[in-house]
């Protein structure tokens, strides 16, 4: 056998698997090289994501608070006050904790409505503010017995700062704004008491509408208003009152049985 042929063959075998596994390793250094490379990018995205997030949360604005603004009338028979007439309306003072007042027409942004000024001489614990709204020249007599129902809207406005926020602070905010009201049936003059109302405002001194509906829910017993009655009324009162302030009315809207509204004589 020819050794040095042999020999030449296991050294170039030797060579080539040398060569081989060189191969090997520098794929899979490339690779890892590769793979490292591709995570420090990705870990780098997400650090600038982060960082852009907090940029971004730390330069959103602060949502500011908007002042309530009132409500326009939608119905063609609501009493609007825009006339400046406020003749069948009247402050009713007629126990100790009745408000004492004045009612005028005023305009609040541009929106003309009843306003009851509290003169505030009687303690505000007990107090109550009370609007009577005289009916037979509004809709007419004819109309009376028609009514089943009364919508307005009721609005605050507070004077002082004696409403106090859960963190301590005073606010010049009227606060909860409620109350409720009633009238003298036809039957037997008989007094019946209409449901409560409530809102409220506790950021700015001018509320926004708290709506109110009066309803007469024993009309089928004749508790209800009749054409023969010759001062048809009803009482609007607030109560609960949080802080110093006056009373506001608007668009008043009498309706009927079938929810139409009943059109103004006035």
């Amino acid at each position: 056998m020819d050794y040095k042929k042999l020999m030449a063959s296991a050294m170039v075998f030797t060579m080539l698997a040398a060569a081989a596994g060189c191969d090997d390793k520098g794929s899979e250094s490339s690779s890892s090289s590769s793979s490292s490379a591709s995570e420090s990018s990705i870990s780098e995205e997400s650090d600038v994501s982060a960082e852009e997030s907090k940029v971004e949360a730390t330069e959103a604005p602060t949502e500011e608070l908007t002042a309530p603004s009132p409500v326009e009338a939608s119905d063609p028979n609501a009493v609007t006050f825009d006339d400046d007439d406020c003749s069948f309306a009247e402050v009713v003072s007629d126990d100790d904790a009745a408000a004492v007042g004045t009612l005028s027409v005023v305009e609040v942004q541009g929106n003309k409505m009843l306003k009851f000024t509290d003169d505030g001489s009687v303690d505000i614990a007990s107090r109550v503010q009370k609007i009577k709204i005289h009916v037979n020249n509004l809709i007419g007599a004819e109309n009376l017995d028609k009514v089943k129902s009364i919508e307005f809207d009721v609005y605050a406005d507070a004077t002082a700062e004696l409403l106090v926020n859960e963190d301590g602070t005073s606010v010049k905010a009227p606060g909860w704004i409620g109350g409720g009201g009633g009238t003298v049936t036809a039957k037997d003059d008989k007094w019946y008491d209409f449901q409560e109302y409530s809102g409220g405002e506790y950021n700015f001194d001018m509320s926004g509408a708290a709506h109110a509906e009066f309803k007469f829910l024993l009309a089928a017993d004749n508790q209800k208003w009749t054409s023969e009655m010759e001062d048809a009324n009803f009482l609007i009162m607030r109560w609960g009152m949080q802080n110093e302030g006056n009373l506001y009315i608007d668009n008043i809207v009498f309706f009927d049985e079938d929810g139409n509204s009943i059109p103004l004589a006035k």
